[in-house]
């Protein structure tokens, strides 16, 4: 695994040893920040964060900084040794416990962009965590979220956030969200 594109381009990262963590492929990786476009100067939440290969992207690509959500005692090994080599333990947060319990928590603070890469049997649950997420104020106006999950299974549904398009890749799909914008009814584009 590398970081694909911005000022840590090509870089190394480290996966999590074992078959618990499934890293999203650079191919993946890559999709998705050529889908999202920009991320300069974003507020970054990386939920089921595994190496943290996401977050670090979009840092490297210039988000002002980023939150990561990881509670297994491997992933988080890796994920700290990357931001230990990449030096970006300054400008990103680890959250060393399940989703849930640190979304009650993060809530307070309001995000642009939310990643969010949980075991497939587990995107249900993902979705419902998100979706309060979202509706307690945890989204930024016209903010985005990004769910990877199973291509066989449809897009989750979300009922705070438009849903824009869902793209596969081989066993992979990722399905793209935008929040409403404030007082128009509209999503943002």
């Amino acid at each position: 695994m590398r970081v694909i594109a911005g000022e840590l381009g090509g870089r190394r990262l480290i996966a999590p040893k074992g078959r618990s963590t499934r890293p999203t492929s650079d191919r993946v990786r890559e999709a998705i920040f050529a889908t999202l476009g920009s991320v300069e100067g974003t507020r970054v939440l990386d939920l089921y964060a595994g190496s943290g290969a996401l977050a670090i992207e979009a840092l490297s690509r210039g988000a002002a900084e980023a939150s990561v959500v990881e509670k297994a005692p491997m992933a988080l090994r890796a994920l700290r040794q990357n931001l230990t080599s990449l030096e970006l333990e300054d400008r990103c947060r680890v959250y060393a416990t399940t989703v849930a319990r640190s979304l009650r928590s993060l809530s307070r603070e309001a995000f642009d962009l939310v990643l969010a890469d949980p075991p497939y049997a587990d995107v249900a649950d993902a979705a419902r965590a998100i979706d309060a997420f979202v509706s307690s104020g945890g989204l930024r106006e016209g903010g985005r979220v990004v769910i990877e999950h199973a291509a066989r299974d449809e897009a989750p549904r979300l009922a705070h956030v438009r849903s824009l398009r869902t793209r596969r890749y081989g066993d992979t799909a990722v399905s793209f969200y935008v929040g409403e914008v404030a007082g128009s009814g509209l999503a943002a584009d």
